[in-house]
């Protein structure tokens, strides 16, 4: 049975994508805890983090971090904050968003009804700022 983050990078599910490649994707998460909190996630049905290979946990890694850099510009932030939880959806996923101070890691903050209009826009930001550090190529027209 696929997981509900395959059944979103498949397109039967609609998701904000902002990068795409052959291991992994990127899609703004529905319940954001700031402006810009980011999914990255692998193509690759895997439950725990500790269960994949580490090829691949380097690739999320360094799609998380070319991410971060362009949330904490695109949303005027301190720094990027990474976290991997897991227990909301059983596919491995990074947390990555812009963060301003400790209080920014506490996921009973998320919003649970965010702005569509905003979301959009938040997209939009993120994809110009990751097609301005190079990355157009995995970067969808969104």
């Amino acid at each position: 049975m696929s997981t509900l983050f395959t059944k979103i990078i498949n397109g039967e599910i609609p998701g904000r994508f902002i990068w795409k490649d052959e291991h992994a994707v990127a899609f703004l998460t529905i319940g954001p805890i700031t402006q810009g909190h980011t999914l990255v996630v692998p193509r690759q049905e895997i439950d725990k983090w500790t269960d994949a290979p580490a090829e691949l946990m380097n690739h999320l890694n360094e799609v998380a971090a070319k991410i971060g850099r362009a949330q904490v510009r695109a949303f005027g932030a301190q720094r990027a904050g990474l976290m991997v939880a897991g227990f909301e959806v059983p596919h491995l996923h990074l947390h990555v968003w812009p963060v301003n101070s400790l209080a920014d890691f506490d996921l009973t903050r998320a919003d649970t009804n965010p702005d569509p209009a905003q979301m959009d826009d938040n997209a939009r930001k993120l994809r110009a700022a990751l097609r301005e550090d190079g990355h157009g190529d995995v970067v969808p027209a969104g």
